[in-house]
């Protein structure tokens, strides 16, 4: 992606159609891009500005956006309180799809009209348009509807690595995971339901508590529950003991799903949304044998980059959105220049029930 220090803000408005943009042009091209130039609140902090991106370079590709999906990753980094620290000013946005509108001459394997994804993880996806080197970019099939694409890479990735790199496991087995109405969760759901693995998903209480229920077992799940009710169900009782559990809660919850697992049993932190430690009662480790461990898909990404074994993982992914087996989160859609309901969105309510806020462009 081309740094934003190399970029010129301008200050007038300028819209380009794709049409437009498609065509050889002899003048630059203007893409609208959201920038924080300092931390904080993302309410705040983030603005909308012009920017020119200059003719695109022989060994570069042209893109649209067509849908970015906000992650809470993004709001920490706008916060300044993420893993990753980027220098600044900074065109957020981990993820998305964008179509290739224009293709350098020595560009080869992308043509107009591709579909790619970012190889690299925040690189700034939250703009109408941008540049990019090929290399950066990964072609994926244009059969998926655009938020099917926009998504099925970053959170079903996440929930495939936890399903596929910590335990071998065998059809039948029993999973069991808290958040269970994040978009991770809801992957780790499908996935694991189309391995054949029985999932028991624990949720916070809320006055929508049987809707919810519903749609997650619509999903796949084989068992709901508050985290109230795990304490006194009977129904997990009769259920076979997981051998892997899922945490993206941490604190008493993370405690909880630690103390179900089997024998040799790993719980995998990927979150910590109550904000507290992860506690370990000493009697799963000691007589229970439990691992614990912890999992970050920035950095699984950065290592594979490149490699087989992160092709195999979106083809597999691609193939159950292909079968239906596969959908996006439940989601709202929200127009490009509205960006600051997407914020809104995810820091109340309606983003901690499971509603994945997603930018779409014209």
């Amino acid at each position: 992606m081309i740094p934003l220090r190399h970029i010129r803000i301008i200050t007038r408005h300028a819209y380009i159609s794709s049409r437009t943009i498609a065509m050889r042009r002899q003048y630059s091209v203007k893409s609208q891009s959201l920038i924080i130039e300092e931390f904080g609140d993302p309410l705040k902090v983030v603005k909308m500005m012009d920017v020119e991106l200059g003719d695109v370079h022989r060994k570069e590709v042209l893109l649209k956006m067509l849908a970015v999906p906000i992650h809470p990753a993004d709001i920490n980094t706008i916060q300044g309180s993420y893993g990753i620290k980027p220098s600044l000013p900074h065109v957020p946005g981990y993820d998305g799809v964008a179509e290739v509108l224009e293709v350098g001459s020595e560009v080869q394997g992308l043509q107009s009209g591709d579909w790619v994804i970012p190889r690299i993880l925040s690189s700034g996806t939250c703009r109408t348009h941008m540049r990019a080197s090929p290399e950066n970019l990964i072609k994926i099939p244009s059969d998926m509807d655009k938020v099917s694409a926009a998504t099925f890479a970053l959170n079903p990735g996440t929930a495939y690595r936890m399903l596929h790199d910590f335990k071998s496991l065998r059809e039948g087995d029993v999973v069991i995971q808290n958040g269970a109405n994040s978009a991770v969760g809801q992957a780790v759901i499908q996935i694991a339901a189309a391995m054949g693995l029985q999932t028991i998903n624990i949720v916070r209480d809320r006055p929508e508590i049987n809707e919810l229920k519903q749609y997650l077992s619509s999903l796949g799940a084989t068992l709901v529950l508050t985290e109230e009710e795990v304490r006194s169900s009977t129904a997990i009782k009769e259920m076979t003991q997981p051998i892997l559990a899922l945490n993206c809660v941490s604190g008493r919850s993370g405690t909880e799903i630690l103390r179900r697992l089997a024998f040799g049993g790993v719980m995998v932190t990927y979150g910590g949304m109550s904000r507290q430690p992860v506690t370990v009662p000493i009697g799963s480790l000691i007589f229970n044998e439990v691992s614990v461990r912890g999992f970050w898909m920035s950095r699984w990404n950065t290592k594979h980059s490149d490699k087989p074994e992160r092709q195999h993982m979106l083809d597999e992914l691609h193939k159950l959105v292909i079968q239906k087996k596969l959908k996006p989160p439940s989601h709202s859609l929200v127009p490009f220049e509205q960006f600051k309901k997407v914020f809104e969105n995810t820091l109340s309510a309606e983003g901690k029930v499971g509603k994945k806020q997603i930018l779409v462009f014209d």
